[in-house]
């Protein structure tokens, strides 16, 4: 396809957007009435936005799901570290939850404008960022359009480019590059990301490793944390993480094989999706098993099997236990971000669907530091085994911490690339601050 026909088409879509604008208020309505999106904040995805700009320059950093947002937390500490304000969107209700646990009021979150040029035109003119950071694979046409008609810097960090993306991006190679020349820099995950985003003809490509290896803990309440602590005492505990549909009644039966061994044992469940608590209550009360819910308070007497982890404290559940089982890996999502448990001493285990975070679990469990568990059958198994085995979860643990220091260092590698585009903001703000205000 030639440049001219490249044009042509995202003059198509620039078009086409504008054209279908006024026709997506239905569609978002339906979104919201799904659970979806969230109907109280639904004005920002057409760029609309009650909070005013900050003073100063402004960075922003886009990351559409959980994941993603995870992965740029610490990059956006190190941000607002240096005196920069940052206004961070993202695209689901479980990423704007992370941000809110993650970050609280030190950034401004706001839902990502739709790609579609009034929005992004109106996102745009109120916020007039200094600098775009862009995370993974989020190349949005008419917003990267937009940002190199304002002439405003991008970034693509912790870079991730699929097989299946490259090879569907292979087939309009004019158009890829008429996106990925606006690009300042793409910052990629791997010599394999930075590859293929060269060969669709980003400049210039570096290699900074996986974010998503260098996130700290999620912070926690301490005095809850020794409150639950003091409930629990001595019983045998281990936890389920961000589960998916049917990875909870998996628990269950495991629980429930684990306590013929361990009369004591308690499970904890925290769900990715707290929405389904309910189901997922009925489901383990349909298998004989007594649930305590965080999200009302109630407290773990030693009749409760389950404790049910559907309040924003991923801090906790993480902290309970020294055995995890991460979700997402049993029956189909590509798996779940373990490094939490990893930093935290917690031996991992996962199922066989681990494709999604592949660049993380299998390091890990090359080095013994996560347990590939093939089946639901096996799960009550392998838990029994570091339950009674001391030395076999300590080497787990060990292992996992020594496999991980060799994974990090992304964060470093990341701001290194970024410095040219943050210093001069850094230095604008400094001279900002210290011009008098005329009176």
């Amino acid at each position: 396809m030639s440049d001219r026909w490249a044009r042509t088409l995202m003059g198509g879509y620039r078009w086409a957007g504008a054209a279908a604008y006024p026709f997506v208020g239905g569609y978002m309505a339906w979104r919201a009435g799904r659970g979806i999106e969230d109907s109280g904040r639904r004005r920002e995805r057409y760029g609309r936005s009650d909070k005013p700009r900050p003073v100063g320059p402004l960075v922003w950093v886009h990351a559409v799901n959980e994941s993603e947002t995870l992965a740029v937390t610490g990059l956006i500490g190190r941000i607002l570290a240096l005196g920069l304000d940052v206004v961070l969107t993202t695209g689901t209700l479980g990423s704007a939850r992370v941000a809110r646990e993650r970050l609280g009021d030190r950034v401004i979150h706001q839902y990502a404008p739709l790609d579609l040029k009034p929005a992004v035109s109106r996102f745009l003119d109120h916020w007039r960022p200094d600098l775009a950071i862009i995370a993974e694979s989020e190349i949005w046409p008419m917003t990267i359009l937009e940002l190199g008609a304002r002439r405003v810097p991008m970034v693509l960090v912790n870079g991730r480019m699929s097989e299946r993306a490259y090879e569907g991006w292979r087939k309009w190679p004019s158009l890829a590059e008429a996106l990925l020349e606006n690009l300042s820099l793409v910052s990629a995950q791997s010599e394999q990301d930075a590859e293929r985003f060269t060969a669709l003809g980003a400049r210039p490509v570096a290699i900074s490793g996986s974010l998503k290896t260098d996130i700290d803990p999620p912070p926690v309440d301490e005095l809850e944390m020794r409150r639950v602590f003091a409930q629990i005492g001595k019983r045998k505990c281990w936890a389920a993480l961000c589960t998916h549909p049917g990875e909870e009644l998996a628990a269950g039966e495991a629980h429930k094989k684990l306590k013929t061994r361990f009369a004591d044992v308690l499970t904890v469940i925290m769900p990715r999706d707290a929405a389904r608590s309910d189901a997922i209550e009925t489901e383990l009360v349909g298998l004989g098993l007594t649930v305590a819910r965080r999200s009302r308070g109630d407290k773990v007497t030693d009749k409760i099997d389950v404790l049910l982890g559907d309040k924003e404290e991923r801090g906790l559940y993480v902290r309970l236990v020294d055995i995890a089982f991460y979700g997402g890996s049993m029956f189909g999502g590509g798996g779940e971000n373990p490094i939490e448990a990893v930093v935290l001493g917690s031996a991992v285990l996962c199922g066989p669907d681990y494709a999604r975070c592949a660049d993380i679990y299998d390091p890990l469990i090359a080095k013994g530091g996560v347990r590939l568990v093939k089946e639901r059958e096996l799960l009550a198994g392998a838990l029994n085994h570091l339950m009674r085995n001391d030395d076999a979860r300590h080497r787990m643990i060990d292992a996992g911490t020594k496999a991980l220091e060799q994974m990090r260092g992304a964060l470093d590698n990341t701001m290194r690339g970024l410095e040219p585009f943050i210093h001069p903001l850094v230095v604008k703000a400094k001279l900002g601050s210290a011009t008098p205000t005329r009176r």
